[in-house]
């Protein structure tokens, strides 16, 4: 019935807490630092959990106007300007290309929760005639694409996905099955968070989700360790430019990657907790595998979702066992969360990027603050160290809160 085409990457853009573009935060993935610290954007001491990732070197200024700036919340503003960042990257001329197939997937997982706090103390303290009218568009998550495509004049699919944490890898992954089905020849696709807000914090702390290592940020994002005590919050933007493989060709763009498979699944097990061994998270990736037409045993690397949470961690550990069985053994594994944190609806976006990276450069990133390992994860999560490698066929992972999860396949080309 379709026809699929071949979908290629060929443009990165990266913010994140090491960085405020793509080579200083794979730089800082490559050297194993740390991009937590005590959270200094608002006062936290009346929260248990007072640490977060945060970018802290972002000046969204240096790409879009001050006036413009000013009426976008902050997702809005690291998803342009990683959004941007991927379409310089990529040499894609636009005066050469026919707009109306070009488009823009880029979601959110909350979306302007920094702005719906600052308007909703107008409205209590001051009234609804002081409330901005750029309030509803500086705060609603389809705007990233929508300001995007203005922006550039880029009249193809124009859309947003909103999945928790699992957005950035489902946007990747729509945006290339529009692609491969004939809807678009280019898209710019990812996912953008700005969480550390008050009520972000409090209330993913009253859930019990993140990590209250306040007196050691740095250590306490720390996958598949059995200290472990949660996540800790980042914030960031990652996009890749999808392309068919016969538009990349025929105008001559550097292609990092193949992205030649997508997975999904549910679990239908609990608002926030993982299906037991993780058996929803193993669908997922078996269903990207075969999306792929790739076998386990070819899979060289997977970047992990590796959350640093009890049962998240065990529970892709598991999945990871069941969907490779001995070759799990043989796979590396590792976690860019215990550097940046979670990114929230951002960490598929900027995973995605670290992942064609690892395969275009062959390295791959390690998992830091692995210092006492969970005995029943006893994968090699390349701890420590980043690691050169000989990287044909990577995964990346995404799992989020409602059970929605979602996989990537990239390959060389």
């Amino acid at each position: 019935m379709f026809n699929l085409r071949q979908v290629v990457v060929t443009g990165v853009g990266c913010i994140s807490p090491l960085g405020h573009d793509v080579k200083s935060t794979w730089d800082g993935l490559l050297a194993g630092r740390s991009g937590i610290s005590e959270i200094s954007r608002f006062d936290a001491s009346g929260i248990a959990s007072q640490i977060a990732g945060q970018a802290d070197t972002f000046d969204p200024e240096t790409r879009l106007g001050a006036k413009d700036a000013r009426r976008m919340d902050r997702f809005i503003q690291l998803g342009l300007c990683a959004g941007l960042e991927a379409y310089d990257d990529s040499g894609l001329d636009l005066e050469r290309t026919d707009r109306d197939r070009v488009g823009v997937l880029i979601g959110a997982g909350i979306g302007g929760l920094e702005t719906i706090e600052n308007t909703t103390q107008v409205m209590l303290q001051k009234g609804p005639r002081k409330i901005s009218p750029f309030y509803i568009p500086s705060s609603i998550i389809n705007m990233v694409s929508g300001n995007l495509s203005i922006m550039l004049g880029l009249r193809g699919p124009n859309l947003a996905v909103v999945t928790a944490c699992t957005t950035g890898t489902h946007s990747i992954g729509e945006a290339a099955r529009m692609i491969a089905l004939g809807d678009a020849d280019v898209m710019i696709a990812g996912g953008t968070e700005a969480a550390i807000t008050p009520t972000s914090m409090a209330g993913f702390t009253a859930a019990k989700a993140l990590s209250r290592r306040n007196e050691a940020p740095e250590s306490a994002s720390r996958p598949w360790d059995q200290h472990r005590d949660g996540f800790v919050m980042g914030e960031g933007a990652g996009t890749l430019v999808l392309e068919s493989l016969e538009h990349a060709q025929a105008r001559g763009a550097r292609i990092y990657a193949r992205l030649s498979g997508y997975g999904l699944s549910g679990d239908a097990h609990h608002m926030t907790q993982p299906a037991p061994g993780g058996e929803g998270a193993g669908r997922c990736m078996g269903n990207a595998l075969r999306s792929a037409g790739v076998d386990p045993s070819g899979v060289h690397y997977v970047n992990a979702h590796g959350t640093s949470t009890p049962l998240g961690d065990l529970a892709e550990t598991l999945a990871l066992k069941s969907v490779f069985a001995d070759h799990a053994y043989k796979l590396l594994v590792s976690s860019n969360k215990s550097m940046i944190g979670h990114l929230l609806g951002a960490a598929g976006g900027v995973e995605a990027v670290a992942t064609v990276l690892s395969l275009y450069h062959q390295a791959i990133p390690p998992t830091i603050n692995l210092d006492s390992p969970d005995p029943e994860c006893d994968l090699d999560y390349v701890p420590g160290e980043a690691r050169d490698a000989a990287i044909g066929v990577a995964l990346s992972n995404s799992f989020g809160f409602g059970g929605t999860n979602g996989t990537l396949v990239f390959t060389q080309l």
